[in-house]
């Protein structure tokens, strides 16, 4: 350590000394300094204030003798940690030292000046020899209040640092089970390939076309599987280089195949075998057009978009909004500050918006409503779950481009969408709660169908991608013949919410069901793999009778068409290269049963909206004032006013927080008062008990349409 300041003592090597009660010698180099305090008490302190400053500079001595020796780089910032906390943990390990050190010093003095109180025999005497005890006991007292105030520092920073030591320590041993389990897979899919490669026999020529054929259509071959798995287990068995290059092949790991194999056949063929085919296959074999669309029903209307939109409007709706402005924002300014919190309770700007309200969000669901108007025509009820099971899924394809925010409605907002005349149908949803946010939804059409749900929003940042699980169940049912659907969503991920492109990606699994006929339908929402060799975005599911007889398998997209086949026979196979059992359907060829409409023109400086989503917001005359509608922050967004927007967006918001601030204290004032204080309840739902699933969930209660029509709006509440 160099020192500048003439006459400087070095502490680490100076020599600390006690010449008389009230003098102190610090001696180092030849110089020696005298300090001469006003009373013993003052210079035991000073004593012990030395001492301990003396401990700190040897240390700190040492350590830089040792970080001037360190060869590696001080720029790592997890070895820079672990060198601090250490150094910390060694000086009040050195105090806590130095201290029992002064206390035990001490303790021996006092314990001779008791030791000479004893001896006294003169009066005169007793009174400074008292007096020295009783100094000896102050300097005691201090001595060991600085003891207990090192140990509680060292046993703090302790704790502190032994929680974080924990924390890493829990996931490294996470790590190692992950990595144990990815090792064990490996060995198992290895164990696997060397049984298929040594037992497989020789595939033949038909089997080959067949997989050719199979790569076009809407499933994959269990025969082209297999001979994949050969053809990469060959490559290692021949001692082929293990450089990527453009012939190599990546599978997902086997937990990820499907549960069932397609094989599709020729109707014709199998008019010819129909002894293993029951009369109601037969029948519908002999009726399976592959020049139609779903399935051939009495009256129906064409599900091509053409068709479906050729009913004749009673007014012109719009095609085209505002384009989107281009402005620039910088995301992690706001996400530092919203870290841990509910993604529904922190406010964020207009900027990471669409012009359009979760309520309307929701009503987007009903864009293909035709196939709930087909299904109402059905009489077969597993045909009429294949058209509702493909408008459960058609619900998602408008959210592959869709990476904006919705806006959160407030407390009591509504949003109605009268096609009655132009679609037969007329939807209302209300915000039925705040925290958590809860929308209730009722949906009744005149083509024979009535849906209500009522959906919370469970949301959760990871950091990389945003979990987004929508809670509660759809009901459907059909005024004829009384079938009573029900299913619920997947859950859908925001990827690259920092940094890269924002996709979004839907997984999980829907299981529908009919509680009349005890019908089911399950689909599967294949999350997105880099090294699958199926399609992204990939649905899969079977239409099974209360027996678990399979009647329809369904394949396709959630962004593009689903596709049906009847199923004419079933059975086990076991010689998958998998090494599981798996169920092979023989089905009639595919036919598309949905296809989605195209954007838009435009559609990429529009939000990415549908056609109904551009007419979603657009002005109504007689609308409830609480409509989303008339919501100005959202008026303004869509108008391109982004920061009047903003300042809006925060009235409303801080305007509601006011309310509930008001209802909270009317709730605590009646607690006080000891009656009773209603809490909100919404206008047009009300909460009663499903008689099927046993849930309490908010229902439509009536008189909407009702007010609308008499334009009585005393009922709403003031939330604009």
């Amino acid at each position: 350590m160099a020192h500048t300041c003439r006459g400087t003592i070095n502490l680490a090597t100076a020599h600390i000394d006690v010449e008389d009660a009230c003098i102190i010698v610090l001696s180092d180099s030849g110089r020696t300094y005298y300090l001469k305090l006003s009373s013993e008490v003052e210079r035991q302190c000073w004593v012990t204030a030395l001492e301990l400053a003396k401990s700190k500079a040897i240390r700190m001595r040492s350590n830089q003798s040792d970080d001037s020796g360190d060869e590696e780089p001080t720029s790592q910032s997890d070895k820079s940690e672990l060198y601090t906390t250490l150094r910390t943990l060694a000086s009040k390990l050195d105090d806590l030292s130095q201290c029992n050190d002064l206390i035990a010093k001490h303790g021996a003095a006092l314990q001779r000046s008791l030791s000479e109180l004893e001896t006294l025999k003169l009066p005169a005497e007793s009174g400074e020899k008292i007096k020295a005890v009783t100094e000896r006991a102050t300097l005691f007292r201090i001595t060991s209040n600085a003891m207990i105030n090192a140990c509680r520092d060292f046993l703090e920073l302790a704790e502190t640092h032994s929680r974080k030591w924990q924390r890493a320590l829990q996931y490294e041993r996470e790590q190692r089970l992950r990595l144990e389990e990815t090792i064990e897979q490996l060995a198992k899919q290895h164990n696997s390939l060397e049984r298929a490669c040594r037992g497989a026999p020789a595939l033949p020529s038909s089997s080959t076309e067949l997989s050719n054929a199979s790569k076009g259509s809407w499933t994959d071959s269990w025969l082209g599987k297999r001979s994949h798995c050969l053809k990469a287990r060959t490559r290692l068995v021949k001692g082929e280089t293990s450089d990527e290059d453009e012939e190599t092949e990546y599978f997902d790991a086997m937990e990820s195949a499907p549960d069932f194999i397609t094989v599709t056949t020729d109707p014709a063929e199998h008019r010819r075998t129909g002894s293993n085919v029951s009369a109601t296959s037969s029948e519908q074999t002999e009726t399976w057009n592959l020049d139609s669309q779903g399935f051939d029903l009495p009256h129906q209307a064409s599900s091509s978009a053409s068709a479906s939109r050729s009913v004749k409007l009673n007014r012109k709706r719009r095609t085209h909004i505002p384009d989107k402005p281009n402005y620039s924002l910088n995301l992690w300014s706001i996400m530092k500050n919203c870290i841990g919190k509910e993604l529904s309770k922190i406010p964020m700007p207009v900027n990471f918006n669409e012009p359009l309200s979760m309520l309307q969000r929701l009503t987007e669901d009903l864009e293909y409503h035709e196939l709930l108007d087909k299904a109402a025509q059905c009489e077969n009820p597993a045909e009429q779950m294949c058209y509702v099971a493909a408008f459960s899924v058609s619900s998602y394809s408008t959210t592959i481009h869709r990476t904006a925010k919705p806006f959160n409605p407030l407390l009591g907002e509504t949003f109605e969408l009268d096609r009655l005349a132009e679609s037969g149908f007329r939807s209302l949803c209300e915000q039925v709660s705040h925290h958590p946010p809860a929308a209730a939804h009722h949906v009744y059409s005149k083509c024979g169908w009535t849906l209500w749900q009522e959906i919370t929003i469970a949301s959760k940042f990871r950091g990389k991608y945003l979990s987004i699980m929508p809670l509660g169940a759809i009901h459907l049912q059909f005024h004829s013949g009384r079938n009573h659907y029900m299913w619920r969503k997947v859950t859908s991920t925001v990827h690259n919410i920092i940094v890269g492109k924002l996709w979004i990606d839907q997984s999980g699994d829907i299981d529908i069901i009919n509680f009349k006929t005890k019908d089911k339908c399950q689909l599967k929402f294949s999350p997105y793999s880099y090294f699958s060799r199926d399609c992204a975005r990939k649905v899969t599911g079977v239409v099974t009778d209360r027996e678990g007889k399979a009647n329809y398998i369904l394949s396709g997209t959630w962004d593009e068409k689903m596709e049906f086949a009847k199923v004419v026979q079933s059975s086990q196979d076991g010689t998958s290269c998998e090494g599981k059992q798996k169920t092979v359907y023989q089905t009639l060829p595919p036919k598309v049963l949905w296809r989605k409409y195209p954007l838009p023109d435009n559609a990429e400086n529009m939000y990415y909206f549908s056609e109904l989503a551009l007419t979603l917001n657009e002005k109504e005359s007689m609308t409830a004032p609480t409509d989303s509608r008339l919501r100005p922050d959202q008026r303004l967004m869509e108008n391109g006013d982004w920061e009047e927007a903003n300042v809006e967006k925060q009235r409303l918001e801080e305007k509601q927080r006011a309310t509930r601030r008001l209802r909270e204290a009317e709730a605590v004032k009646a607690l006080e008062e000891g009656r009773d204080c209603d809490a909100y309840k919404p206008v047009w739902f009300q909460k009663k008990e499903d008689s099927i699933t046993g849930e309490e969930m908010y229902v439509y209660k009536g008189g909407y349409w009702e007010s609308k029509e008499a334009q009585d709006w005393n009922l709403c509440p003031d939330i604009y």
